[in-house]
């Protein structure tokens, strides 16, 4: 299982340079963890950069894959990854995730460059 960012997302649904090393690290669509704050922010650069249909796409991708909501468990872990490793609300929700499933996470996110259990592929 894998948990994929919204930047690793953006980047591979774009087909940017890093989008492409994103798209050799991902397993098959029921494989990847989706946070729901990784559809809120997907939803909201979609419809910012392509429209409301083209957010609607990626929304309905990302319904293939396993959809994690935010639940306390997970809103706790959260906070205390906040607190430990000084990320924003948005990335500590996905970083707990992640740890709480025990998979790792593939991002584009310099902010988790250093963090255990990430798979960190720079932008171009």
């Amino acid at each position: 299982m894998l948990v994929v960012d919204t930047s690793a997302w953006i980047e591979f649904l774009i087909g940017t340079t890093a989008g492409r090393t994103v798209a050799q690290h991902l397993p098959d669509l029921p494989r990847r963890l989706v946070p729901t704050i990784v559809q809120l922010e997907l939803a909201k650069w979609f419809t910012r950069e392509n429209g409301h249909d083209a957010a609607d796409q990626v929304i309905a991708l990302t319904k293939v894959c396993t959809i994690i909501p935010l639940d306390a468990e997970l809103a706790l872990a959260a906070a205390e990854a906040c607190h430990s490793h000084r990320l924003a609300t948005a990335d500590a929700i996905i970083f707990a995730t992640a740890q709480a499933h025990d998979a790792e996470l593939l991002t584009c996110d310099s902010d988790f460059r250093e963090l255990p259990g990430v798979v960190y592929v720079p932008k171009s």
